[in-house]
């Protein structure tokens, strides 16, 4: 599954991050493969809201289409 399809409340792990340029964006916010992260809030045509620790992140849908999760 991607990121996109994540439900609020979700702990989920990265699995793979598509494109180099994604990764490149994602790792920049602490965000890669392997690490576990929390739907905080999936708005309806905006972005999928995740938290790491104690840093949130708002991930637009076109990324989160590119990151493969899995359930924690």
């Amino acid at each position: 599954m991607t990121l996109e399809q994540a439900k609020t409340g979700d702990k989920l792990i990265i699995k793979k991050i598509r494109d180099s340029q994604t990764r490149i964006k994602a790792i920049r916010f602490g965000v890669m493969e392997g690490v576990e992260v929390t739907c905080t809030e999936n708005l309806p045509y905006g972005p999928v809201v995740i938290q790491r620790g104690r840093q949130e992140l708002a991930v637009g849908r076109g990324l989160a289409r590119r990151i493969k999760v899995e359930p924690a």
